[in-house]
């Protein structure tokens, strides 16, 4: 399951790009935790903490227990905003849950093993499907789910329907969904080198008699 880490976090009460920019120059990241019942509420949390818990994270699945002034909160990391060029943490938004409640997210899917149909056929592993939507409770939730493609043989696939679920896990992704795949090695013709490319038979048209010309006679003798 995925792991539940403790992450301290502060009211926010001044927004704007103004404000912004003065919580970054303090080493604090704006975020935002919504969901549940309550409403939307904006939090500053620590640079360094989130930078460290997301480094040390498997997968994109993180239960936080946001202590926001002393009152616990349950959630997860639902979006992480970097800066496209330096990879800065611009943003993070929070999804309040509770333990007792189904939660509907996506889990990623990682291979294990290499496909006996690549490693013994020169077989390509195609893979089709890289997250799962699945549904469980806050205790069940896995931070990715792994899956054995060791035993694919060539043109053999794994679908939806074909993984085994931690339990309390169930898939809401199409069942019949391929998610792995061990397709056969392209071949490429190689051309033969100084041949000559082969010519299309020549057509040999009919000529049109000239518009208004006779047909030549044979002359009388």
């Amino acid at each position: 399951m995925a792991k539940q880490v403790k992450l301290s976090a502060r009211p926010r009460a001044d927004i704007g790009r103004n404000s912004v920019k003065h919580l970054r120059s303090r080493g604090v990241v704006p975020a935002v935790i919504y969901g549940h019942k309550d409403q939307p509420a904006n939090l500053e949390i620590n640079t360094r903490d989130i930078a460290a818990l997301l480094k040390r994270a498997i997968g994109e699945n993180i239960l936080v227990e946001l202590d926001i002034a002393g009152v616990p909160k349950l959630s997860l990391i639902q979006e992480v905003q970097h800066h496209p060029v330096r990879g800065d943490i611009l943003h993070v938004d929070f999804l309040e849950v509770a333990m007792d409640e189904v939660l509907h997210t996506e889990v990623p899917l990682e291979p294990i093993g290499e496909a006996d149909g690549v490693k013994n056929f020169g077989g390509l592993l195609e893979h089709s499907l890289r997250s799962l939507a699945i549904e469980c409770l806050p205790k069940d939730l896995p931070e990715l789910i792994r899956v054995d493609i060791s035993a694919l043989g060539l043109n053999q696939s794994i679908h939806v329907r074909d993984l085994l679920l931690p339990e309390g896990v169930k898939a809401t992704t199409d069942a019949d969904i391929t998610v792995f795949i061990v397709a056969e090695p392209k071949v490429e013709v190689t051309p033969v080198a100084g041949a000559e490319p082969q010519k299309a038979p020549e057509v040999i048209k009919e000529k049109k008699p000239v518009e208004g010309a006779e047909a030549a006679k044979p002359a009388k003798k």
